[in-house]
């Protein structure tokens, strides 16, 4: 989805949450929820777009209504040697679509 199909779709009301999912090497990118698919922010070429941090997706996103946004980021624990095997969930956090200075 590109960035006017989302601001399109959430205007339309189709857009329940964001995810900013964090990757390593300081990558973000941005899964668009909604009742009926599931997608990523991508550019016009089709490539998913890559985000930088949270105010970036902030500045990008500032014309977007309200829409609840969490930033998901995978457990270390799930790579380190020595512990038990088995599926543990990601830290997901609510943050504010807004800055609150």
């Amino acid at each position: 989805m590109t960035l006017p199909e989302l601001l399109q779709a959430a205007r339309a009301g189709a857009v329940s949450e964001l995810e900013l999912i964090s990757l390593e090497g300081g990558i973000y990118l941005l899964q668009i929820l909604g009742a009926e698919r599931r997608a990523y922010l991508h550019d016009d070429a089709g490539r998913n777009l890559h985000l930088r941090s949270v105010e970036h997706a902030r500045d990008l996103l500032e014309t977007l209504p309200d829409v609840p946004l969490f930033l998901v980021h995978a457990s270390a624990y799930d790579e380190m040697c020595g512990l038990p095997s088995g599926s543990r969930e990601a830290l997901r956090v609510p943050v504010g679509l807004r800055s609150r200075w």
